[in-house]
């Protein structure tokens, strides 16, 4: 588990800390400066011990305790898992077709920082219900559900964030209840330079799982008799290999469907301390996305990730960025927001 790193200190033993002013040192894994309060921070150089590979193959593993839940919203039962306790809350949301295992690692190290972090199964993916019409999974729908979960917990604000769709999903939570988010924290963003490279891949994908839906059963049923590995990236691959082929579908039409992510204009009027992790090599993903939106947002910090895997294989230097930023946010007292009326889905 990885510590809070501060300025000038090492997170863990064997690791030092190197300046993050240029994003081209500790190979282009750097934070650029940001605008407003947020200051430069350090990132951390991994020193290639031999007890890393070590570290790293037993911190694969999904460890506990977490509690599962689950609360019913509109007549969906939606699955949650809860990882530690105390004020400081993140909400974090997996990406499209996947689910909460894909995070359990990064909400394990974070909660040895000190914070609680939830992970949410949104509708059609994990342990939730998988309804099999495309409104509910609209992302202005998941947003309403993910406030729906505040709610459930009795969270009054808390930080939330996600990775791809869970990104996408997160800005929506802030256009639509900014009163309940207390930050950002937004990997790998798909916004307007994505647009092709997500219709590359959605749209045949879609095709897909409704011309071949014998084939896509016939994998489903090998999937569900796989034995889990209890790595969580792993088994989030392969719980979405079980789906059935409506189920897929009905998730990929929502996505077409609704706003992919909140207008140019509502972005700039989102002032909350945000944290944007993207990468360089992953079309679906460009990094421009991740760029311009630390730029659109006020008082946001881009973070270069190495690669799409990174905090989900060796995540030690993001990790740390992040606990830092999650430190910081909490630290300082909430920026006034103006609470504009929420409209459900259903009347958007």
């Amino acid at each position: 588990m990885v510590p809070s790193a501060r300025s000038g200190e090492s997170a863990t033993p064997g690791i030092a800390a190197v300046d993050a002013a240029d994003p081209t040192d500790a190979g282009d894994g750097g934070a650029r400066g940001t605008r407003g309060r947020w200051p430069r921070r350090t990132v951390e150089a991994v020193d290639l011990t031999l007890k890393a590979p070590i570290a790293t193959i037993s911190g694969f593993f999904d460890r506990r305790p977490f509690s599962d839940g689950s609360f019913e919203v509109e007549g969906l039962r939606l699955h949650y898992e809860d990882y530690g306790t105390g004020p400081q809350v993140l909400i974090f949301l997996h990406g499209i077709l996947l689910d909460t295992q894909m995070n359990r690692r990064l909400a394990s190290d974070l909660v040895a920082t000190g914070n609680r972090v939830v992970l949410l199964d949104l509708p059609g993916h994990g342990q939730s219900d998988k309804p099999r019409h495309a409104s509910v999974h609209r992302i202005d729908s998941y947003a309403h559900y993910v406030v729906a979960l505040l709610d459930h917990l009795g969270i009054e604000q808390a930080i939330i964030g996600g990775v791809s769709l869970g990104a996408n999903v997160s800005l929506q939570v802030a256009a639509q209840a900014p009163e309940r988010v207390r930050g950002l924290l937004i990997e790998m963003p798909v916004l307007e330079w994505a647009v092709p490279g997500a219709a590359l891949v959605f749209l045949p994908l879609l095709l897909g799982v409704h011309y071949a839906a014998p084939v896509v059963r016939a994998v489903a049923w090998l999937a569900r008799r796989v034995p889990r590995t209890r790595i969580g990236p792993v088994d989030s691959f392969v719980t979405t290999l079980t789906l059935d082929p409506e189920e897929s579908a009905a998730v990929l039409h929502g996505m077409l469907t609704g706003p992919i992510t909140p207008t140019y204009e509502e972005r700039h009027e989102m002032t909350v301390p945000s944290l944007v992790i993207g990468h360089k090599i992953d079309f679906i993903h460009p990094f421009t996305d991740a760029d311009h939106l630390s730029r659109q947002l006020p008082n946001a910090r881009l973070l270069v990730a190495r690669s799409v895997i990174e905090l989900r294989i060796h995540p030690e230097r993001l990790t740390g960025e992040i606990a830092g930023f999650l430190d910081g946010v909490w630290e300082e007292p909430p920026l006034p927001v103006m609470a504009r009326p929420r409209a459900l889905p259903s009347e958007a």
